[in-house]
């Protein structure tokens, strides 16, 4: 074990009068096995043998489904509601006409219409994690996300980019919020650049020679372990060294977030939001351009990106009709959606990346006297693209209200076994080990990928 050690400090130090914020261990893990000897194991088991990656974008609140991608224009008035479905460029697949764009690309979307599991109240944990937080057990420290379990079993593609990283804004309601790495602890937390560490990402005039230097490589990291620890990232810093000097070292990461490199002409093809304006005060704001944040993290190396989108969480009344909502929410998610799916075809990704799009549920099929939707868990509807599926297609179907699943339920399980196994992941056979020792799989009750997909 190689420990690097800086000035001795007088206050809030250790017994040997070395400081915590002053100290730098590379190596032990707790196993008798050094960082590098870890790093060779896994790559012996092939662990790390998938260049493929995931954008998953979590529509914040619970988007209507039947106003979206399961319309019912023959259902009564208050069933149907104002909108009028429009043919796609798929012969008998129909969507919301606000959405055009995507309508003439369904060829590369998969649309199911049958989740049939989701939980009743908002939180994102079951979107991130594809697992109930209602269904126990649940083991001690909680699920895994989807990108913490892939942090643990494949790592990061390039060592100067996180195999998991977030674009996640915080809300104000809390189980809006992506849920941590679970019982995988710390060191499989996402990267989140999109707070005050983004600007710690570069070495700020300390070259790489200097590097060399203990003094020098203390004091470069200094500013991002303090951020870090802010928000308790970096309780696991053997794990996050690695990473952080890969970081500091190479501007792939901090070239891929800065949006400025990209063509004015693509960039304008995703569209623009404000960061700071956040609908209905607690939902995440509408920030197109998150979509092609997250392209370009794929193509930079990431694994799994996370984008938490807008607030869909609409019962009328004081947020106005659900109506007059959509018709300014989904031509700007319409744009920025079909944005990303012609990249990825453009740059002959489409295979390698795979794109997922849900909420936490669906919406009631009546229309409320505030002229909204309430909660509805019974059904709700998921989109997926690229990662070499079989797109251009809906899976399952809803009754004549779009009440309830009639044609092949679909649940959470099954939505992430697909991603796992777009990862090049075994769901029947990989496993992590939880906080007792116990080996877990990766998804419930046995869930296998969606076979009209893989």
């Amino acid at each position: 074990m190689l420990t690097i050690l800086g000035k001795r400090a007088s206050t809030r130090a250790f017994c040997d009068g070395i400081s915590r914020r002053n100290f730098l261990k590379i190596g032990s893990l707790g196993m008798g096995l050094s960082l590098p000897q870890l790093l060779a194991a896994e790559a012996q088991i092939g662990v790390r043998n998938s260049n493929k990656s995931i954008i998953l974008i979590y529509l914040v609140g619970g988007p209507p489904h039947q106003d979206m991608f399961d319309l019912k224009p023959n259902a009564p008035s208050e069933i149907a509601g104002e909108f009028h479905p429009i043919p796609t460029n798929v012969p008998g697949i129909e969507i919301c006409e606000h959405m055009p764009r995507l309508a003439g690309m369904m060829d590369k979307l998969a649309i199911i219409r049958s989740m049939c599991d989701c939980q009743p109240e908002h939180n994102a944990y079951q979107c991130y994690t594809g697992r109930s937080q209602r269904k126990p057990p649940v083991p001690a420290g909680g699920w895994p996300s989807l990108g913490a379990t892939v942090s643990k079993l494949q790592g990061p593609m390039d060592p100067s980019v996180p195999p998991f990283v977030s674009l996640c804004y915080t809300t104000t309601h809390g189980p809006y919020n992506e849920p941590g790495p679970g019982f995988l602890g710390v060191p499989h937390s996402s990267l989140r650049p999109l707070g005050p560490t983004r600007h710690d990402m570069v070495l700020n005039g300390i070259t790489h020679d200097r590097l060399d230097d203990r003094d020098s490589l203390l004091s470069s990291l200094d500013r991002f372990r303090r951020n870090a620890d802010a928000s308790g990232m970096m309780v696991g810093m053997d794990a996050f060294t690695e990473q952080a000097m890969g970081v500091l070292t190479s501007s792939k990461l901090a070239d891929a977030l800065d949006l400025s490199k990209e063509d004015p002409k693509v960039r304008e093809r995703y569209g623009t939001g404000d960061t700071k304006v956040m609908i209905d005060g607690n939902g995440a704001p509408r920030v197109p351009q998150n979509f092609l944040t997250a392209r370009r993290l794929v193509e930079a190396g990431a694994r799994i990106v996370t984008v938490n989108y807008s607030k869909w969480d609409w019962h009328g009344a004081s947020y106005g009709t659900i109506f007059d909502r959509q018709r300014e929410d989904h031509p700007v998610f319409d744009k920025a959606l079909s944005a990303l799916l012609e990249d990825l075809h453009d740059r002959g990704m489409e295979d390698d990346v795979t794109v997922g799009i849900w909420g936490e549920f669906g919406r009631t099929p009546k229309i409320n006297k505030g002229v909204g939707r309430d909660h509805w868990p019974r059904v709700s509807f998921a989109l997926l693209a690229g990662g070499g599926m079989k797109t251009g297609q809906v899976i399952g179907a809803t009754d004549r209200l779009a009440g309830e699943p009639v044609e092949r339920p679909v649940r959470f399980g099954e939505l992430f076994a697909t991603l796992y196994h777009n990862l090049g992941v075994d769901v029947e056979t990989a496993t992590v080990t939880d906080l007792h020792g116990r080996p877990q799989f990766l998804v419930p009750d046995g869930a296998k990928p969606i076979h009209e997909l893989v």
